[in-house]
């Protein structure tokens, strides 16, 4: 026998190079065919699944309103509620642009949409504008234009919060112990008065507050004479099964179901003020 080399031939396999590839393939493959089962029976299902089934691809989350399901979302139910309210404020620009001296008190009229509803702004100017300077009997632009508002907003379902503001300046109206406290209060009840007399339902008044001087409309300016507000909130309609209105952070306080004549106030020896 020969000493010569030993040779060894080995045979090359050519499959090795696929490696996993049929594998994503046949992912591939199942994944269309259970897309394909998932349509069929949806095509075979009543149109409550349909439609909750289409509303979860929609939303994951969970916050639409679903069908088949009672509960709804928070952020959900605040959108809706915020569209509602800009139908509410264009209704009541509407009818407060239909008074007389509309353009004349237009300036010192803001209505804006917050986390807690609509908040209308009712701000004083240089002059008396809605109340008397220094007391909390109410002009009679103040008065037309509180009724206006209150024909439109009782029609609503809606609840309301009244709040009394005031500027910094001291008072001097000649009463023993009375102060912004008690003039915010008692402007913010006057103006109770006018809108449940003129369509405000009993029960739709939930807070009147006063606040003096601590919440300024003009924070860099306190004497400005348009911190002296009065501000309507309309506020978010609760729903059955919502949580109770919405993301408001409460800095107004918390709702109460009978009105409260006494607000936030100060002892009567804080100071007396003027407006």
């Amino acid at each position: 026998m020969p000493n010569g080399p030993i040779i060894i031939k080995k045979k090359g396999g050519h499959g090795g190079h696929h490696g996993g590839a049929w594998k994503v393939a046949y992912a591939d493959f199942v994944t269309a065919m259970m897309s394909l089962f998932i349509v069929l029976w949806l095509l075979s299902s009543s149109k409550p699944v349909q439609e909750a089934v289409g509303g979860y691809f929609r939303d994951p989350s969970g916050t639409s309103k679903l069908s088949g399901t009672t509960k709804q979302g928070a952020a959900e139910s605040l959108d809706i509620r915020k569209e509602d309210m800009k139908k509410i404020k264009e209704a009541l620009e509407k009818q407060i642009k239909a008074l007389p001296d509309f353009e004349k008190l237009k300036k010192n009229i803001d209505m804006k949409i917050t986390s807690e509803g609509l908040r209308i702004e009712l701000s004083e100017g240089d002059k008396a504008t809605f109340f008397e300077v220094g007391s909390a009997v109410p002009s009679e632009s103040g008065k037309e234009l509180l009724k206006a508002l209150a024909e439109e907003v009782g029609k609503l379902p809606n609840q309301v919060s009244i709040e009394g503001h005031t500027d910094s300046k001291p008072y001097s109206g000649g009463q023993t112990g009375y102060s912004n406290w008690e003039l915010s209060v008692d402007r913010s009840n006057a103006a109770r008065r006018i809108v449940q007399s003129s369509g405000l339902q009993p029960n739709q008044v939930s807070q009147v507050r006063g606040f003096a001087d601590q919440r300024p409309r003009e924070h860099y300016a306190p004497d400005d004479p348009a911190n002296r507000r009065i501000s309507l909130i309309v506020q978010y309609a609760s729903k059955a099964g919502d949580a109770d209105a919405d993301d408001s952070p409460k800095a107004e306080g918390s709702s109460e179901k009978k009105p409260s004549t006494e607000g936030e106030k100060k002892p009567a020896g804080e100071g007396e003020k003027k407006h």
